[in-house]
Formats: structure tokens, C-alpha cells, sequence
């Protein structure tokens, strides 16, 4: 994607036992994970997808972030202009900094930010790296290990459509309309459809992001779920354009969701 502001750039994972999400995620979408890089730096690895392409990172868990009160999950990271400005911007809009920015190595300036609904997501500057190159984290059409949708369940959505549009000038294609699920609002980012917003289910506890991420075969990545130790809590459900989808656990306790054709 030609913009940075707005943009989905990367993808985290963060497990109490990065060697055990490894096992599984290998095994269910295909990716690699590496549970460290460069010396003695067993904290932070990397995702890549089975094309080589960079997708994310995997985050060690310590037992002081999980005293603190920090749970396995996925977060996204949106791309912004300016990462310090934007704090303050999602401040002023209702939204909180819950890790103020600050600069990673030969990465870029980051900040773990919320929403006006609580919803956790990182905003990034990033450096580029040698020679430009845009990041290939995001990828709209089928592509395995790469993320193919990014969709938000909040408890006011109406709020967060206004909040979303206003940070990073997302576009709103004609929502599909779900019965008493109420409307499922598709969000844009330079003209691609990158997910949607809508109302929180009763059963899902907390406003949140979820990451889709493609697989070749939904049928082989529900077994492969089973066979891993993960488990199955939604689905499979058939979606537009003759796609699949579910979400589970992983061993570790972080909830996934997958998407792709049977």
C-alpha cells in the first residue's frame, strides 16, 4: 500500500512460550516462526510467511508483564506519519496511550495505543529499511501466512467507525447488513478493503481486533488445529466470495483466526 498513515504493517504475537506457539502456528497456517534473533536475543523472533515475506513478530511473555496483567494475543500495528503526533491525537479522540512511544532498533518509533473502545492496537513509524520497500504483512488477496482481513468487534461501533475514519482516513464501502448482528461495516485504506467494524457479540468479553490470516485449505487447517493442541470456537462459517472462515485458541491461550477457500 502506497500510504503509511492508515496502513496494517505488521503482526504480533505474544506467547508465554514462544517455542509452543511455533509448533502450532507452523503447523496450522505454514509460516515460520523464529523464537529469537541476532545474539542472545531469545525475546523477540520473527513471522515469516511461506512466500519468505516478513509478516510479523513473536513476543516472549515474561512473567512480570503476565503478573501485570498482559494475556496471550495478536495486535496489529497501523502504520501513521507520525507516531508521537498520533498518540496525542488518540488521546484528545478517547482513546488511551498504554505504552508511550518509544524507538526499537533499526525498526522505527512504536506506541501500544487503545481505542475509544478499549481496543488494543500498536501505531508504528517505521525506518525504512535499506533501499525503501513497503511492508508485506497485509495481503488482500489469498496468500498464505500472510493476514487477509482485519476485523474489530467494539461495544459502540458507531463510535469507532468516527474514531477509525478521523486517526487515519479509512474509507467506508457499503456496509453488509447482518440482521440483529446490525451492520457490518467494511473499512478501506487507499482504495483495498483491508477489513471491517462491528457490534461486539454478548459472548465476546472486550472490544478487540482480530487478525484473519489466509491458509490454503480451511479443512486442513481445522485438523491441523485439532491435532496441535488448539481448539475450534467459531465456524467454520462461509463468508463473500466463496471463503471460509474460523477463529479458535491456541495452546497457549491467544485466540487466531483463519480464513481461505475449503
Amino acid at each position: 500500500m502506497s500510504t503509511l498513515q492508515g496502513s496494517w504493517i505488521w503482526y504480533e504475537l505474544m506467547s508465554p512460550d514462544p517455542e509452543g506457539s511455533k509448533a502450532f502456528y507452523e503447523a496450522v497456517i505454514g509460516c515460520s516462526m523464529a523464537t529469537g534473533h541476532g545474539e542472545g536475543n531469545t525475546d523477540y523472533g520473527f513471522v515469516t510467511a511461506p512466500d519468505g515475506a516478513m509478516v510479523g513478530g513473536l513476543l516472549r511473555l515474561s512473567a512480570d508483564m503476565q503478573q501485570h496483567g498482559v494475556r496471550p494475543c495478536w495486535l496489529g500495528y497501523v502504520g501513521v506519519d507520525d507516531v508521537d503526533a498520533s498518540a496525542q491525537a488518540i488521546e484528545a479522540a478517547g482513546g488511551r496511550v498504554l505504552m508511550a512511544p518509544w524507538d526499537v532498533a533499526m525498526a522505527g518509533r512504536v506506541a501500544l495505543v487503545a481505542d475509544c473502545c478499549g481496543a488494543p492496537f500498536y501505531i508504528m513509524t517505521p525506518t525504512p529499511p535499506p533501499g525503501g520497500g513497503a511492508s508485506t504483512a497485509f495481503s488482500a488477496m489469498p496468500n498464505p501466512g500472510h493476514c487477509g482481513w482485519n476485523e474489530l468487534v467494539a461495544d459502540d461501533p458507531a463510535n469507532a467507525i468516527a474514531f477509525y475514519t478521523e486517526q487515519f482516513g479509512w474509507t467506508l464501502p457499503e456496509p453488509m447488513d447482518t440482521g440483529p448482528m446490525g451492520k457490518y461495516q467494511f473499512i478501506a485504506h487507499d482504495g483495498v478493503t483491508v477489513g471491517a467494524i462491528m457490534g461486539k457479540p454478548p459472548q465476546v468479553p472486550v472490544s478487540a481486533w482480530a487478525p484473519y490470516f489466509w491458509v490454503s485449505s480451511i479443512d486442513a487447517a481445522q485438523a491441523a488445529v485439532a491435532a496441535n493442541g488448539g481448539t475450534v470456537i467459531n465456524g467454520p462459517h462461509q463468508v463473500p466470495g466463496d471463503l471460509w472462515v474460523i477463529q479458535g485458541t491456541d495452546p497457549q491461550g491467544a485466540v487466531f483466526s483463519l480464513t481461505g477457500h475449503k
